[in-house]
Protein backbone atom coordinates (compact mmCIF):
# COMPACT_ATOMS: atom_id res chain seq x y z
CA UNK A 1 0.00 0.00 0.00
CA UNK A 2 1.45 3.58 -0.94
CA UNK A 3 1.90 5.73 1.78
CA UNK A 4 2.20 9.83 2.10
CA UNK A 5 1.77 12.34 4.21
CA UNK A 6 -1.81 12.65 4.75
CA UNK A 7 -2.06 15.97 5.99
CA UNK A 8 -0.81 17.29 2.39
CA UNK A 9 -3.42 15.19 0.79
CA UNK A 10 -6.36 15.68 2.99
CA UNK A 11 -7.08 19.34 2.09
CA UNK A 12 -7.38 17.90 -1.85
CA UNK A 13 -10.54 15.39 -0.55
CA UNK A 14 -12.22 17.92 2.12
CA UNK A 15 -12.40 20.52 -1.14
CA UNK A 16 -13.97 18.32 -3.34
CA UNK A 17 -16.11 16.77 -0.89
CA UNK A 18 -17.07 20.50 0.51
CA UNK A 19 -17.77 22.20 -2.71
CA UNK A 20 -21.16 21.90 -4.66
CA UNK A 21 -21.42 17.97 -5.69
CA UNK A 22 -22.11 17.37 -9.63
CA UNK A 23 -24.14 14.76 -10.71
CA UNK A 24 -23.30 11.70 -12.10
CA UNK A 25 -25.49 13.12 -15.23
CA UNK A 26 -23.59 16.35 -15.81
CA UNK A 27 -20.48 14.98 -15.65
CA UNK A 28 -19.74 12.50 -19.25
CA UNK A 29 -19.15 9.04 -18.79
CA UNK A 30 -15.39 8.81 -19.69
CA UNK A 31 -14.23 11.17 -17.09
CA UNK A 32 -15.70 9.77 -14.08
CA UNK A 33 -13.69 6.86 -12.44
CA UNK A 34 -16.01 6.04 -9.75
CA UNK A 35 -19.36 7.11 -7.75
CA UNK A 36 -19.21 7.16 -4.43
CA UNK A 37 -23.40 7.28 -2.97
CA UNK A 38 -24.18 8.49 -6.30
CA UNK A 39 -21.56 10.99 -6.74
CA UNK A 40 -18.45 11.27 -9.21
CA UNK A 41 -15.36 11.31 -8.87
CA UNK A 42 -13.82 13.18 -11.58
CA UNK A 43 -10.70 11.63 -13.76
CA UNK A 44 -9.32 15.49 -13.38
CA UNK A 45 -9.40 15.56 -9.61
CA UNK A 46 -8.15 11.86 -8.86
CA UNK A 47 -5.52 12.47 -11.70
CA UNK A 48 -4.48 15.38 -9.49
CA UNK A 49 -4.61 13.16 -6.45
CA UNK A 50 -2.06 11.02 -8.06
CA UNK A 51 0.38 13.73 -9.27
CA UNK A 52 -0.05 15.09 -5.75
CA UNK A 53 1.54 11.78 -4.54
CA UNK A 54 4.50 11.30 -7.07
CA UNK A 55 5.73 14.26 -6.21
CA UNK A 56 5.79 13.51 -2.53
CA UNK A 57 7.08 10.43 -3.12
CA UNK A 58 9.63 10.98 -5.98
CA UNK A 59 8.36 8.32 -8.11
CA UNK A 60 6.51 7.60 -10.75
CA UNK A 61 3.17 6.06 -10.45
CA UNK A 62 2.80 2.05 -11.50
CA UNK A 63 -1.29 1.14 -12.53
CA UNK A 64 -0.81 -1.36 -9.73
CA UNK A 65 -0.17 2.01 -7.87
CA UNK A 66 -3.28 3.98 -9.26
CA UNK A 67 -5.59 1.35 -8.43
CA UNK A 68 -4.57 1.15 -4.44
CA UNK A 69 -4.84 5.38 -4.99
CA UNK A 70 -7.54 4.96 -5.83
CA UNK A 71 -9.44 2.89 -3.32
CA UNK A 72 -7.39 5.05 -0.41
CA UNK A 73 -9.22 8.29 -2.04
CA UNK A 74 -12.41 6.47 -2.06
CA UNK A 75 -11.95 5.89 1.50
CA UNK A 76 -11.24 9.41 1.91
CA UNK A 77 -13.93 11.33 0.16
CA UNK A 78 -16.40 8.71 2.53
CA UNK A 79 -15.04 9.74 5.68
CA UNK A 80 -14.88 13.38 4.13
CA UNK A 81 -18.08 13.13 3.52
CA UNK A 82 -19.47 11.66 6.65
CA UNK A 83 -17.52 14.42 8.79
CA UNK A 84 -19.54 17.33 7.08
CA UNK A 85 -23.08 15.06 7.14
CA UNK A 86 -21.77 15.24 10.80
CA UNK A 87 -21.36 19.26 10.81
CA UNK A 88 -17.67 19.02 11.70
CA UNK A 89 -17.03 21.12 8.76
CA UNK A 90 -18.76 24.31 10.43
CA UNK A 91 -17.09 23.59 13.71
CA UNK A 92 -14.74 26.79 13.71
CA UNK A 93 -11.14 25.56 13.08
CA UNK A 94 -12.07 22.86 10.05
CA UNK A 95 -14.01 25.90 8.51
CA UNK A 96 -10.98 27.87 9.21
CA UNK A 97 -8.32 25.30 7.57
CA UNK A 98 -10.84 24.68 4.70
CA UNK A 99 -10.85 28.49 4.31
CA UNK A 100 -7.49 28.33 4.16
CA UNK A 101 -6.96 25.61 2.12
CA UNK A 102 -8.81 27.38 -0.71
CA UNK A 103 -7.25 30.42 -0.62
CA UNK A 104 -3.89 28.50 -1.04
CA UNK A 105 -5.01 26.57 -3.61
CA UNK A 106 -6.76 29.75 -5.50
CA UNK A 107 -3.46 32.09 -4.35
CA UNK A 108 -1.23 29.63 -6.03
CA UNK A 109 -2.99 29.37 -9.50
CA UNK A 110 -3.11 33.23 -9.21
CA UNK A 111 0.83 33.18 -8.97
CA UNK A 112 1.27 30.97 -11.47
CA UNK A 113 -1.17 32.76 -14.12
CA UNK A 114 1.23 35.86 -13.04
CA UNK A 115 4.03 34.43 -13.96
CA UNK A 116 3.00 33.06 -17.20
CA UNK A 117 1.24 36.27 -18.46
CA UNK A 118 4.64 37.87 -17.04
CA UNK A 119 7.19 35.78 -18.13
CA UNK A 120 10.93 36.10 -17.02
CA UNK A 121 12.98 36.99 -20.11
CA UNK A 122 16.63 36.58 -20.66
CA UNK A 123 17.94 40.09 -20.53
CA UNK A 124 16.26 40.04 -16.72
CA UNK A 125 18.67 37.28 -15.63
CA UNK A 126 22.25 38.66 -16.08
CA UNK A 127 21.66 41.89 -14.14
CA UNK A 128 20.53 39.61 -10.96
CA UNK A 129 23.22 37.72 -11.51
CA UNK A 130 25.52 40.79 -11.27
CA UNK A 131 23.72 42.05 -8.41
CA UNK A 132 23.96 38.90 -6.49
CA UNK A 133 27.85 38.37 -7.29
CA UNK A 134 28.42 42.16 -6.29
CA UNK A 135 26.33 40.98 -2.64
CA UNK A 136 29.00 38.36 -2.29
CA UNK A 137 31.05 38.28 0.83
CA UNK A 138 34.95 38.59 0.39
CA UNK A 139 36.49 35.20 1.86
CA UNK A 140 39.56 35.88 4.23
CA UNK A 141 42.74 33.17 5.21
CA UNK A 142 43.62 33.50 8.98
CA UNK A 143 45.20 31.55 11.63
CA UNK A 144 44.54 31.71 15.25
CA UNK A 145 45.72 30.24 18.89
CA UNK A 146 43.09 29.78 20.94
CA UNK A 147 43.31 29.23 24.72
CA UNK A 148 41.37 28.73 28.05
CA UNK A 149 41.66 32.56 29.33
CA UNK A 150 42.04 35.97 28.71
CA UNK A 151 45.88 36.15 30.18
CA UNK A 152 47.60 33.29 28.81
CA UNK A 153 46.26 35.23 25.63
CA UNK A 154 47.59 38.30 26.52
CA UNK A 155 50.81 36.96 26.75
CA UNK A 156 50.84 35.29 23.94
CA UNK A 157 50.16 38.37 22.06
CA UNK A 158 53.63 39.68 23.71
CA UNK A 159 55.60 37.05 22.34
CA UNK A 160 54.00 37.91 18.76
CA UNK A 161 54.62 41.35 19.12
CA UNK A 162 58.09 40.68 20.28
CA UNK A 163 58.47 38.63 16.69
CA UNK A 164 57.58 35.04 17.60
CA UNK A 165 56.65 32.97 14.44
CA UNK A 166 52.82 32.97 14.68
CA UNK A 167 52.67 29.29 13.65
CA UNK A 168 55.33 27.91 15.60
CA UNK A 169 53.33 29.40 18.65
CA UNK A 170 49.87 27.89 17.67
CA UNK A 171 51.48 24.76 16.93
CA UNK A 172 52.63 24.61 20.50
CA UNK A 173 50.16 26.54 22.44
CA UNK A 174 46.70 26.32 20.82
CA UNK A 175 43.92 24.00 21.88
CA UNK A 176 42.00 24.06 18.51
CA UNK A 177 42.51 21.45 15.73
CA UNK A 178 44.47 23.55 13.83
CA UNK A 179 47.17 23.86 15.78
CA UNK A 180 48.86 20.82 13.45
CA UNK A 181 48.88 23.05 10.68
CA UNK A 182 50.11 25.85 12.82
CA UNK A 183 46.65 27.27 13.70
CA UNK A 184 46.03 28.03 10.13
CA UNK A 185 42.09 28.16 9.09
CA UNK A 186 41.86 28.40 5.41
CA UNK A 187 39.79 30.39 3.30
CA UNK A 188 36.54 31.13 4.96
CA UNK A 189 33.80 33.68 4.87
CA UNK A 190 32.68 35.78 8.12
CA UNK A 191 28.74 33.99 8.33
CA UNK A 192 30.86 30.36 8.66
CA UNK A 193 32.89 32.20 11.90
CA UNK A 194 31.36 32.16 15.23
CA UNK A 195 30.38 36.34 15.12
CA UNK A 196 32.85 37.64 17.64
CA UNK A 197 35.91 35.96 15.85
CA UNK A 198 34.05 37.17 11.77
CA UNK A 199 33.66 40.78 13.43
CA UNK A 200 37.47 40.99 14.08
CA UNK A 201 38.63 39.33 11.26
CA UNK A 202 36.68 41.84 8.95
CA UNK A 203 38.28 44.81 10.19
CA UNK A 204 41.95 43.42 9.92
CA UNK A 205 44.49 43.93 7.10
CA UNK A 206 46.44 41.19 6.01
CA UNK A 207 49.63 40.70 7.88
CA UNK A 208 47.80 42.18 10.99
CA UNK A 209 47.60 40.65 14.36
CA UNK A 210 45.39 41.25 16.90
CA UNK A 211 46.26 43.57 19.60
CA UNK A 212 43.52 42.40 22.38
CA UNK A 213 42.25 38.98 22.53
CA UNK A 214 38.89 38.22 21.27
CA UNK A 215 36.80 36.34 23.40
CA UNK A 216 33.66 33.51 21.86
CA UNK A 217 32.28 30.59 22.88
CA UNK A 218 34.84 28.81 22.73
CA UNK A 219 37.61 30.70 23.95
CA UNK A 220 39.86 34.01 23.89
CA UNK A 221 41.18 34.06 19.94
CA UNK A 222 44.68 35.38 19.09
CA UNK A 223 44.03 35.92 15.34
CA UNK A 224 46.48 36.53 12.58
CA UNK A 225 44.80 37.81 9.11
CA UNK A 226 46.77 36.36 6.18
CA UNK A 227 45.19 37.67 3.20
CA UNK A 228 41.82 38.60 1.53
CA UNK A 229 40.21 37.95 -1.81
CA UNK A 230 36.97 38.25 -3.45
CA UNK A 231 34.66 34.97 -3.54
CA UNK A 232 34.86 33.44 -6.78
CA UNK A 233 31.43 33.64 -8.50
CA UNK A 234 29.78 30.28 -10.18
CA UNK A 235 29.32 30.57 -13.62
CA UNK A 236 26.21 32.26 -14.87
CA UNK A 237 25.01 29.16 -16.91
CA UNK A 238 25.64 27.22 -14.16
CA UNK A 239 23.53 29.26 -11.66
CA UNK A 240 20.85 30.81 -14.60
CA UNK A 241 17.48 28.60 -13.02
CA UNK A 242 18.79 29.52 -9.40
CA UNK A 243 18.89 32.84 -10.81
CA UNK A 244 15.58 33.06 -12.81
CA UNK A 245 13.80 31.39 -9.47
CA UNK A 246 15.34 34.52 -7.55
CA UNK A 247 14.16 37.24 -10.48
CA UNK A 248 10.84 35.57 -10.51
CA UNK A 249 10.59 35.69 -6.82
CA UNK A 250 10.65 39.65 -7.17
CA UNK A 251 8.44 39.70 -9.33
CA UNK A 252 5.50 37.93 -7.63
CA UNK A 253 6.65 40.26 -4.20
CA UNK A 254 6.50 43.30 -6.55
CA UNK A 255 3.11 42.07 -7.83
CA UNK A 256 1.84 41.74 -4.64
CA UNK A 257 3.03 45.00 -2.76
CA UNK A 258 1.12 46.35 -5.74
CA UNK A 259 -2.08 44.69 -4.94
CA UNK A 260 -1.41 45.76 -1.15
CA UNK A 261 -0.84 49.61 -2.06
CA UNK A 262 -4.08 49.58 -4.29
CA UNK A 263 -6.39 47.76 -1.14
CA UNK A 264 -8.05 49.58 1.31
CA UNK A 265 -6.22 47.52 4.83
CA UNK A 266 -6.85 48.01 8.36
CA UNK A 267 -4.97 46.27 10.97
CA UNK A 268 -6.86 45.59 14.18
CA UNK A 269 -4.73 44.36 17.07
CA UNK A 270 -5.28 40.87 18.29
CA UNK A 271 -7.40 39.96 21.20
CA UNK A 272 -5.80 39.05 24.37
CA UNK A 273 -5.99 35.60 25.14
CA UNK A 274 -8.44 34.39 27.62
CA UNK A 275 -6.66 33.24 30.80
CA UNK A 276 -7.82 29.41 31.63
CA UNK A 277 -10.41 30.04 34.88
CA UNK A 278 -8.42 28.01 38.27
CA UNK A 279 -10.22 25.80 40.56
Amino acid sequence: MPRFTLAALISLVLLSACAKNDTAETVPADQVVATVNGQPIQQSTFDLYVETFAKQSGREVSEEQKAELLDQYIGMRLAAEKAEKDGLAKEPKVRDQLELSRMNVIVDAALQKYLEDNPVKDEDLKPEYDAQVAAMPREYHARHILVEDKDTADALTKELQGGADFAKLAAKRSKDSSSSNGGDLGWFTPDSMVKPFADAVVTMQPGQITSTPVQSEFGWHVIKLEDTRASAPPPFEDVKDRVKVLVQRKKLQAYLEQLRTGAKVEKKSAPAPVAEATG
